[in-house]
C-alpha cells in the first residue's frame, strides 16, 4: 500500500506517542463504545421488528425508516467493533495499523453515507407528503421508495469501492462538498414543511370542523405533520451527533493533529455512533404504535423466557 496514502490515512489517528496522554480516552471510548454497539444492535433489532408490524405506518415511510434502522444494525455488528480493536490495539502500546485503520474507514463509510442519505430521503419523503397531500400516492409510490432505498445503498457501496482509490484530495471535496450539499437540503426541506404546515394549520382552522370530510381531512393532516414532526427529531439528533466530527476534522486539517485535536476526535467518534442507538428511542418516544409493538416484543420475550425458566 502506497506510503503517502498511509500517511494521509492515520495523521487522525493515535500513535504510539500519544499513549501517557490519550489512555484515559481510550479506555473510556472503549467501554463507551462496548455498551453502544450491544445497545445498537439490540434497540434496532428491535425497531425492525417493531416497524414492520406496524400497519399504521405508510409504507413509503417504513420502508424508508426500516432501511435507516439496518445501517444502524451495520454500525453496532461491524464499524463499532472494528473501532474497538482499534482502541483495545493503541492501550496495547501499538501503532495504528493502516490495513485495520483503511478497513475500519471502508466500512465506516458505507454505513456513515447509508444513513447520511437515508436521513435526507426520510426529509424529502415527509416534505412530499405535506406538500403534496392528496397527490402524494400518486406521485410516491412504494415502488419508486424501494428504487430510492436501493439506489442510496449501491451508492454507498461505490464510496465503499474508492476507499481503495488513491484520489487523496479529490475524494476529501467530493465527501466534503457532498455532505455539505446534503444538510442544506435537509434544512431547507425542514424549513419548507415548518411553513407548509403552519398554512394548512390556519386553513383547518378556519373551517368548519363539525362536518365528517373536515374531520377526516384534519385527522389525515395532524397524522401527516406527527410523521414529519419525528423525522425532524431524527434529523436534529443526527446533526448533532454527526457536526463535531465534521468540525473536529477540519480543525486537524487547519491546525495538524495535536492531543487535544485527538481525544476530541475520539470521543466526536463515539458520539457518531451514538446516533445509531438514539433513533429507536426517538420512534418509541413519538410513534405510539412503534412504541407499543416493541413492548409487546420485550413483553412475549420476557414471558417467553419465564415459561423456559420454569421448565428448565
Amino acid at each position: 500500500m502506497d506510503e503517502v496514502y498511509c500517511d494521509e490515512l492515520l495523521q487522525h489517528y493515535p500513535s504510539f506517542s500519544d499513549f501517557q496522554d490519550l489512555r484515559f480516552t481510550y479506555i473510556c471510548n472503549c467501554v463507551f463504545n462496548i455498551l453502544l454497539a450491544q445497545n445498537t444492535i439490540v434497540s434496532n433489532m428491535l425497531a425492525i421488528f417493531a416497524i414492520r408490524r406496524c400497519s399504521s405506518l405508510p409504507q413509503t415511510l417504513k420502508t424508508f425508516l426500516l432501511s435507516l434502522s439496518a445501517s444502524d444494525v451495520g454500525v453496532g455488528l461491524v464499524v463499532q467493533p472494528i473501532y474497538i480493536s482499534l482502541l483495545i490495539n493503541w492501550l496495547q502500546q501499538n501503532d495504528s495499523n493502516c490495513i485495520i485503520a483503511m478497513v475500519y474507514q471502508m466500512c465506516g463509510t458505507f454505513f456513515s453515507v447509508t444513513s447520511f442519505l437515508g436521513v435526507l430521503a426520510i426529509s424529502v419523503d415527509r416534505f412530499l407528503a405535506v406538500h403534496l397531500h392528496l397527490r402524494y400516492k400518486e406521485l410516491v409510490t412504494h415502488r419508486r421508495v424501494v428504487a430510492v432505498v436501493v439506489s442510496i445503498w449501491l451508492f454507498s457501496a461505490v464510496c465503499f469501492i474508492l476507499t481503495f482509490w488513491n484520489l487523496h484530495q479529490d475524494r476529501r471535496l467530493f465527501r466534503m462538498t457532498g455532505g455539505v450539499f446534503c444538510l442544506i437540503i435537509a434544512t431547507f426541506v425542514y424549513i419548507r414543511v415548518y411553513l407548509v404546515a403552519r398554512r394548512h394549520k390556519n386553513e383547518i382552522q378556519s373551517l368548519h370542523i363539525h362536518q365528517a370530510q373536515h374531520r377526516s381531512s384534519v385527522a389525515n393532516f395532524t397524522r401527516l405533520i406527527n410523521s414529519a414532526t419525528v423525522t425532524f427529531y431524527v434529523y436534529l439528533v443526527f446533526l448533532v451527533c454527526y457536526l463535531p466530527l465534521f468540525i473536529c476534522l477540519a480543525a486537524i486539517r487547519v491546525n495538524n493533529a495535536s492531543t487535544n485535536l485527538k481525544k476530541l476526535f475520539l470521543f466526536s467518534l463515539t458520539l457518531l455512533y451514538l446516533n445509531s442507538s438514539l433513533n429507536p428511542v426517538i420512534y418509541c418516544w413519538k410513534m405510539r404504535h412503534i412504541r407499543r409493538a416493541i413492548m409487546d416484543v420485550i413483553r412475549n420475550l420476557l414471558l417467553r423466557r419465564n415459561r423456559t425458566s420454569r421448565w428448565s
